[in-house]
């Protein structure tokens, strides 16, 4: 896929996230008990669900709830990730050791199966998804951070700074911090992609958003009982799913070539 049609498409995500009356004017609520279970067509190009709400509307709508919990999950991860690993990478060595290990033992969880438990012991729900997915994804951040951190600091460019009488925050502030960071957007961006995965995934279990919300992932989990009957209403939230997570992996990974 071109990095250019895949920013296209994120364009008019983000545009569904901001206004998505702009594209789908419609009630992603309204039910019409006389429509229900049509098929797509020109009036309905995704469909009706049982309830005879329009599935295009919904997925438009339900754009806010999954990628909007996706980026904020991303924006917890990351925001615990650079703490921790900046700490790790310029602490002490005993704090540093003592990170590394409990950022390690938690990095070899699977993400999904830590975002379970947490949604288990803080309940469910969207701000259960938030928190769950953030904390969840944060040791990958931070072994990350760390690694770039312990690298920009033996770097000869930081050496030759603080050699010229440069200051350690000031050094920190001109060197360690921008070329710590920077790398990390490419990550940020595919990190988004997964996250959304992973809050879809959690709805479809039913820890997430609950119906009637429009989130993809309860979308899904609705969609399912009928999909032999009524398979539009599984196959288009899963492509939003699926369409939004590839885009921001090629973006990503456009970016990350771009940078290196």
């Amino acid at each position: 896929m071109p990095a250019e049609f895949a920013a296209a498409v994120l364009l008019l995500i983000f545009v569904a996230v901001a206004a998505p009356g702009l594209i789908a004017p419609g009630d992603p609520l309204a039910v019409s008990p006389t429509e229900g279970f049509l098929a797509p067509s020109l009036v309905h190009p995704f469909g009706t669900d049982e309830s005879g709400r329009d599935i295009l509307t919904r997925i438009v709508h339900g754009a806010r709830s999954s990628a909007g919990i996706g980026i904020a999950a991303t924006a917890i991860g990351v925001g615990f990730g650079v703490v921790i690993g900046f700490v790790s990478g310029l602490g002490p060595r005993a704090v540093d050791a003592a990170l590394t290990r409990v950022v390690e033992v938690l990095y070899s969880l699977p993400t999904l199966v830590m975002a379970l438990l947490f949604v288990a012991v803080i309940g469910p729900g969207p701000t259960s998804s938030i928190l769950a997915i953030g904390l969840a994804t944060a040791p990958g951040y931070a072994r990350v951070v760390r690694a770039r951190v312990r690298q920009v600091v033996r770097s000869d460019y930081v050496a030759y700074a603080r050699h010229e009488g440069v200051s350690a925050p000031a050094a920190f502030g001109r060197h360690v911090l921008p070329n710590t960071l920077w790398p990390l957007i490419a990550m940020i961006t595919l990190g988004i992609g997964q996250a959304i995965v992973w809050v879809s995934a959690l709805s479809f279990l039913g820890l997430g958003a609950e119906p009637p919300s429009p989130e993809w992932g309860s979308m899904l989990n609705a969609g399912r009982v009928y999909l032999s009957t009524a398979w539009w209403m599984t196959l288009f939230p899963g492509l939003a799913i699926i369409v939004t997570a590839i885009c921001l992996t090629v973006l990503g990974r456009r970016i990350s070539k771009g940078s290196a």
